[in-house]
């Protein structure tokens, strides 16, 4: 039997896009995910909020199969895909963007959004073929470049764009891989404010219709933009609950926040949030 033929979990709630059950994750004497339970459902945006160390990034190795958990179960769309490779979950529609740039420096802006969209528009990956020759897939890339705002750095290699431009282009790759659930590990790190303002109304554009799970430091961004913000702390999950709740949960505030609970007192309503 393929062990990577994904089977439909006969309890699963079909309506979730993702679901995460009971993930618990140790590395050595140390215990990262210790049970974390969060659903998602489609065309939802769901922010993970808690301090560094939390286990965020651990659990969307999990989620994305570079990680197999030690116990608990990922499902998408009903579909247990605990433990499937990285390629296999991608297939099934999850897309991913990293903390650090994963982005090839010597290869250009057009070729990176043609590879995004080999799978969506029938093609298989293949070392042989030139994808300059798939008139179907440059233009949809073209299509992207404009959509991205990076028509200009058509043939620019992606490592000689700016910080920001490069973040872009990540997050633009996500959605171009046409993927119905979108995970993103904090798309505006290292931005300054007016390039995190550009990147909530990319983020809000390219999620509609998607669904969207998020890991995020600025608070603005969060309530920018989250349906419901997950606050892990530990290893666990301490509160799941909509932007104006989590703002006033106390035992957020004391076991996530502390001295920093003035990053909660912020303007919730926003553009990106509307959106």
């Amino acid at each position: 039997m393929n062990p990577f033929v994904m089977r439909a979990d006969p309890a699963a709630t079909q309506a979730q896009a993702l679901s995460v059950r009971g993930v618990g994750k140790t590395f050595g004497r140390t215990q990262v995910l210790g049970g974390v339970d969060i659903t998602l459902s489609p065309g939802e945006r769901l922010a993970i909020i808690g301090p560094n160390g939390a286990g965020k990034s651990t659990l969307f190795d999990v989620i994305t199969g570079r990680t197999r958990p030690d116990r608990g179960r990922v499902l998408m769309h009903g579909r247990d895909v605990t433990g499937s490779p990285p390629h296999v979950i991608s297939r099934l529609g999850l897309s991913r963007s990293f903390q650090t740039s994963q982005l090839f420096g010597q290869m250009s802006v057009i070729d990176h959004l043609r590879c995004a969209g080999l799978w969506p528009s029938g093609h298989r990956y293949t070392f042989w073929r030139r994808m300059r020759g798939l008139d179907d897939v440059t233009r949809r890339s073209e299509a992207w470049l404009e959509r991205l705002g990076l028509d200009a750095r058509r043939d620019v290699p992606a490592g000689a764009l700016s910080y920001s431009e490069q973040r872009v282009l990540e997050v633009g790759l996500c959605a171009a891989s046409a993927g119905d659930v979108m995970l993103l590990d904090e798309p505006t790190a290292g931005m300054s404010q007016s390039e995190s303002v550009r990147m909530v109304s990319l983020i809000a554009e390219l999620s509609r219709g998607r669904s969207l799970l998020m890991i995020e430091h600025d608070m603005q961004v969060v309530f920018s933009l989250a349906d419901r913000i997950a606050v892990l702390a530990r290893g666990v999950v301490i509160a799941c609950d909509t932007p104006d709740r989590i703002r006033t949960h106390p035992d957020v505030r004391m076991a996530y926040l502390g001295e920093f609970a003035d990053r909660f007192d912020v303007d919730a309503t926003s553009e990106g949030r509307d959106a």
